[in-house]
């Protein structure tokens, strides 16, 4: 995998990155050092993580998958070197007390404090590239489609995140910012104030990106190549739907996997992947790449990493197999063939994952 640039940064990566937010939930400490190893064997250079995690996120796992990840860093000397290392600090809580006391807002101190804290639980003197989670506007994001203008809520301005952003950058505490679950608007404001003011232009734009969520392709994804800033693909496998693993017994009937994310976490199911169109556009997809000679995963991954709107695809894995699976994937091509059909899939199912 040839390492490639994000955005109008210095920052190289490969194609693929390592996700970690199972770390500290379904993957315990030891696993987790396992996949790290073995990801940085097989050379993949960038890390994603956040503040936020483990998922589903609770205040017992609050700061888990850092703290793990620090750990690891700690006992590989070199290993940081090697690394462009990701991560997020989290938009407003609302509804998750155990951050910043769910406040409804995200200032440039709570950036500037929250930087301090992920340095510290990471054992890093530098964050390759941070990243805004998810917005202080009331946007369509985690399973919303419509954007609401009388849910508008005030909050810190982006030029005051930006500022703060900044001050990060210059203190040599942070190379490279970004975003994440944001909009066309949100990332064109963002690169526009940037531009005005003197102040860092975002690199990246982490959003989810799916067979079974294409949002990006319906507008976003022209934001970002005119802009030059790159996309970071979220859950291309949109919670396991696309392994083919619920195709039989569903999410949680008899035969469901009892370790799998969909299965274990009632809150997972009340997101955009457990809705039944979800699912039943997931079967169509699977049954589709067996009709190809590919299994689910090989068809949903391939996607990800073909698709020129995408930067990096980052994977989530809970056990090394799973990991060697996923990176075994790259080289992958689709024929026109296929992917004809798989938009005759998208035009009768749209985008259930949303």
């Amino acid at each position: 995998m040839k390492p490639i640039p994000l955005g109008t940064s210095d920052l190289f990566v490969t194609p693929i990155c390592l996700g970690t937010m199972t770390f500290g939930e379904q993957v315990e400490e030891a696993t987790a050092f396992d996949i790290l190893d073995r990801s940085l064997e097989r050379g993949v250079n960038f890390i994603d993580t956040a503040e936020m995690y483990a998922v589903p996120p609770k205040a017992a796992t609050f700061n888990a998958t850092e703290k793990i990840i620090g750990h690891w860093l700690s006992q590989r000397p070199g290993a940081r070197q090697k690394l462009v290392l990701a991560t997020k600090v989290a938009g407003p809580s609302r509804n998750m007390p155990w951050i910043r006391g769910g406040s409804p807002d995200l200032t440039g101190q709570d950036i500037l404090d929250a930087c301090d804290g992920s340095l510290k639980r990471l054992q890093t003197e530098v964050i390759d590239l941070y990243q805004i989670h998810w917005p202080v506007r009331s946007v369509p994001a985690f399973g919303g489609i419509y954007y609401r203008p009388t849910n508008a809520s005030e909050g810190t301005p982006i030029h005051a995140q930006l500022q703060a952003l900044q001050t990060l950058v210059q203190a040599g505490k942070v190379r490279a910012v970004g975003l994440s679950n944001e909009t066309p608007y949100g990332v064109h404001e963002f690169v526009r104030l940037a531009e005005q003011y003197g102040l860092p232009r975002v690199a990246t734009v982490q959003n989810s990106f799916s067979l079974l969520n294409r949002s990006v392709e319906n507008g976003l994804d022209e934001t970002m190549q005119r802009l030059n800033v790159s996309l970071l693909a979220y859950s291309p496998l949109s919670f396991g739907l696309l392994t083919g693993k619920y195709d039989d017994s569903g999410l949680t009937g008899p035969g469901a996997p009892a370790l799998a994310r969909l299965t274990k976490f009632e809150s997972s199911r009340k997101q955009r992947w457990g809705r039944p169109e979800a699912l039943a556009a997931a079967r169509r997809y699977n049954a589709l790449a067996r009709e190809h000679g590919l299994t689910p995963l090989q068809l949903a991954l391939a996607f990800c990493y073909t698709k020129w709107q995408v930067a990096s695809t980052i994977i989530g894995v809970t056990s090394v197999a799973q990991l060697d699976e996923c990176l075994d994937v790259w080289g992958t091509t689709l024929s026109s063939d296929l992917l004809a059909q798989i938009d005759a899939i998208r035009w009768a199912s749209r985008d259930p994952a949303q």
